[in-house]
């Protein structure tokens, strides 16, 4: 019995992390629609590949990928989700300038840092990067698994430094700060911190 449940568990955190990469990627989220290519298997990514017009936007179809599961997005303050976070320490990814705060009300899961020019982006803390590739809206996107359900998302990157499957010390580079894909406006970064399938607030537990 105990085997079974173990198995079940990694089966659905197996299932997870691949909805996630899909979504994050800008795959559409139907079987019957051609996935979208992902980038090579090289560390640093020079070619942007080719777009596909008909892709939605990344966190409109993170949401309802997780909606279909019955899972509702939530705002963390300060409940018993919070304080489960604040037992972990992140490290901070890029300092710079809050351009744009989190806000789940208006499809914004993350927050936007404004930088200098080719900054190193560093992982919060140790984890697996679960996807490494392009998509039409973010560019160059990187995402990091860490342990008690928590994914680290950084977007808008000019180039990775880390492909999939590389494991990651809190700290290491894993990218440059950039200004790729259609929705962005200038070099930033576009940090989002996920915890169990639901977006929180970065601020409330990072430094930038």
């Amino acid at each position: 019995m105990m085997v079974d449940s173990l198995e079940q568990q990694v089966e659905k955190k197996q299932s997870f992390i691949s909805s996630f990469q899909r979504v994050v990627r800008g795959d559409s989220i139907h079987d019957n629609e051609q996935l979208y290519i992902e980038n090579s298997g090289d560390r640093t990514v020079s070619t942007e590949p080719n777009r596909n017009p008909e892709i939605s936007g990344v966190d409109s179809q993170f949401r309802q990928e997780f909606e279909e599961d019955g899972v509702e997005l939530l705002t963390v303050t300060s409940n018993g989700t919070s304080n489960q976070l604040d037992e972990l320490f992140f490290f901070t990814p890029i300092t710079g300038i809050i351009s744009s705060a989190y806000n789940p009300k208006q499809g914004h899961y993350g927050v936007d840092v404004v930088s200098k020019k080719n900054e190193p982006i560093k992982s919060v803390a140790d984890g697996t990067v679960i996807l490494a590739s392009w998509t039409q809206d973010a560019g160059y996107v990187i995402t990091v698994q860490h342990r008690s359900n928590v994914i680290s998302v950084y977007k808008h990157n000019s180039s990775l430094l880390k492909k999939t499957g590389d494991f990651v010390n809190a700290g290491d580079v894993i990218a440059i700060i950039g200004n790729t894909g259609e929705l962005t406006s200038g070099p930033h970064l576009h940090f989002e911190l996920w915890y169990n399938g639901n977006p929180v607030d970065p601020e409330e537990f990072v430094s930038f």
